[in-house]
């Protein structure tokens, strides 16, 4: 036996080993944090990844007032958003410090306001998670067509690909998938950098100059520069901000410790987005660089940013493709953070509970999986396309925004930890400055699609409510009092088989059976009564001891006929006895294959179903496998011979 245990294990070991990929126990969680380096380049790739459409995203909609003057507006605007994204991250740097548990806008939240106030940060921040990997996906393969205008016919089939490689890097765990993600983020913010650098150079030096538009570049526009047209564009442009929350959810994630290196490469990040961000938008407006039409499957701005810049040599297409790298990697920020709050909220029960659970690599398998089919079905139903995705985004980052920095001011008043005042001064500019951003976001993004947003929201806090309340009910249900002792049981016991024929599975359920009560009988629904006759006088002749009982199906049903004889055996129970506990012996065949599974056990399925709930009732399986067959067969006795 001990052979036979052991065998099955080293095998698995040695699967293990050419797969590379050992198991990781609860212990070596430590091992798996995350250096700021690494940390860096897994959570800030969103973030960092949007300066490479968010610039786009104001050109677009200032392009409509059409003259140049109006595009120099751009600047302001790209400016307005790096302030804003300064508020926003000291106040992500004060939730690492005060949270480093993780969990964000929702802990700070629930915590400090109320636990509906969580759930609806919770909603929101789903979403955004969701849509930055739709987004970031998208926007990755307009990079692609801005080097290979193909792509664009094919930017499903890369979107499959990305996000499946994606998803199989982080659940192979946490510190792997960093080691993947870390060169392509580098590569971008280096040659990002210098695409900066050698624009301010052009500028100062006199050498930018106006380019001529591009023949697929959307014409100039008429309408009148208004303060709707300046917030439209600020709308748009504040996509620059999705991702900056990350960090702040994902604090136990970071090497101890933890609070501070994640709030250090908090500030990092913003410094390096900022710094791309209103360098790109200063260098797009000297060369009076404009979008090219939807569809058009045109380059991008950043792209005739780069070309400007870098020409027609190596370190374009070097950006190019390092730009598409980051934004596909970008989407890796939400496999981090999604799997993670949804662990959270599982452990406080808005969640399946299966959504804590963690893998042989400790990572959140339920929720990576759940972000990837979600993801690729959003970037299907808007056939890839990143203008028609971008309205639904940034949105419900602003609804976590706005409730995590009033919590947080709540927070200081409550700690009153030294210097709280001025925390609590931050965080309260930043929570009235994020709410009125808020407001003009949904405001102006409203009738392109971020409706939906505001019906998922409550939608998704329903679910959420509902799953908790569900919980709840069971916990209570299945309580036991304080002083309750638990006694053997003075209720008798009976076992019912049902069977399909005689077979060794039904022996050995018959043995099962036994083991658990000597008041034991066998079931044999039967729709021919020549058969039923024959099935008993073989069962009389080959199992002694154990009654059959045949009911009788005219109408070839199973199920049907077997709960009605369970009912018959319930109302012949004497009233004045306690109810007896009926254990259903189910005999099953173990297939060898997993594809012989559907051939066989179909029947035991739908009783398992059945009866499962039922009072009084536990239904225990009984498997047989091949490799029992031996006990069945004892070796034959010799006949006698004349020595003998």
């Amino acid at each position: 036996m001990g052979t036979q245990h052991l065998t099955p294990c080293r095998g698995a070991l040695v699967c293990q080993q050419r797969l590379r990929l050992p198991q990781l126990a609860s212990e070596e969680d430590i091992g798996e944090r995350l250096a700021k380096k690494k940390a860096l380049a897994i959570f800030s790739s969103d973030a960092i990844s949007s300066s490479a459409y968010a610039t786009e995203e104001i050109l677009r909609v200032l392009i409509i007032a059409g003259a140049a003057g109006a595009l120099a507006y751009s600047i302001g605007v790209s400016i307005a958003i790096a302030l804003l994204l300064t508020v926003v991250s000291l106040s992500y740097r004060q939730v690492c410090r005060a949270y480093p548990n993780g969990g964000g806008a929702y802990i700070v939240a629930r915590q400090n306001l109320a636990p509906i106030f969580g759930l609806i940060a919770a909603a929101a921040l789903l979403i955004d998670y969701v849509m930055t990997v739709a987004v970031s996906t998208a926007s990755a393969i307009q990079q692609i067509q801005s080097i290979l205008p193909a792509a664009y016919d094919y930017r499903l089939e890369i979107a499959f690909v990305s996000i499946s490689l994606i998803t199989i890097g982080n659940l192979r765990g946490l510190r792997e998938s960093g080691n993947i993600f870390a060169v392509p983020t580098y590569l971008f913010v280096g040659l990002a950098l210098l695409i900066v650098i050698g624009g301010f150079i052009r500028i100062v030096t006199g050498s930018a100059h106006a380019l001529p538009p591009q023949p697929d570049a959307v014409p100039l526009g008429t309408e009148q520069l208004s303060i709707f047209l300046l917030l439209k564009a600020f709308a748009g442009g504040s996509v620059a901000l999705t991702g900056v929350e990350a960090i702040a959810n994902g604090v136990p994630a970071f090497k101890k410790p933890e609070a501070k290196n994640a709030a250090n490469t908090m500030i990092t990040m913003a410094i390096l987005l900022g710094v791309i961000f209103i360098g790109i938008t200063i260098v797009a407006h000297a060369f009076a660089i404009v979008p090219s039409t939807d569809n058009s499957g045109g380059p991008t701005v950043v792209a005739l940013v780069a070309g400007t810049i870098f020409g027609a040599s190596p370190l374009f297409y070097l950006f190019q493709i390092a730009t598409a790298l980051i934004l596909f990697l970008a989407a890796n920020t939400s496999f981090n953070a999604f799997p993670r709050l949804a662990a959270i909220l599982a452990q406080d029960g808005y969640m399946p509970r299966q959504f804590s659970f963690r893998g042989d690599r400790l990572a959140y398998s339920w929720g990576i999986v759940l972000l990837a089919g979600i993801a690729f079905a959003l970037l299907v139903l808007f056939n890839g396309d990143t203008d028609a995705l971008i309205p639904l985004y940034s949105v419900g980052i602003f609804v976590c925004f706005t409730l995590s920095q009033s919590g947080m001011v709540k927070h200081w008043f409550l700690t009153r930890e030294p210097g709280w005042w001025w925390r609590a001064i931050v965080n309260a500019f930043g929570g009235v400055l994020t709410f009125v951003v808020l407001i003009v976001v949904t405001s102006v993004k409203f009738q392109n699609g971020a409706y939906l947003v505001i019906i998922l929201i409550p939608v998704l806090v329903a679910m959420m409510l509902f799953i908790q309340r569900q919980y709840s009910a069971s916990q209570r249900q299945l309580a036991i009092r304080p002083d309750f002792v638990a006694r053997p049981p003075h209720r008798e016991e009976r076992v019912v088989i049902p069977i399909p024929g005689l077979t060794r599975a039904v022996i050995q359920a018959v043995n099962v059976g036994r083991s658990i009560s000597d008041d034991i009988r066998a079931v044999f629904v039967s729709e021919d009564p020549d058969a039923a006759i024959e099935m008993r006088a073989r069962w009389e002749r080959q199992v002694p001891g154990v009654p059959l009982v045949v009911v009788e199906s005219p109408y070839r049903a199973l199920v049907g006929p077997f709960l009605a004889y369970l009912d018959v055996l319930d109302r012949a129970w004497p009233p004045d006895k306690p109810e007896p506990i009926t254990f259903v012996v189910v005999p099953e065949y173990v297939a060898r294959h997993w594809w012989e599974r559907i051939l066989y056990n179909q029947s035991a399925k739908r009783l398992r179903t059945v009866l499962v709930g039922r009072p009084h009732t536990v239904v225990v399986s009984a498997p047989y496998r091949r490799e029992e067959e031996t006990r069945f067969d004892p070796p034959p006795v010799p006949e006698p011979t004349s020595e003998t």
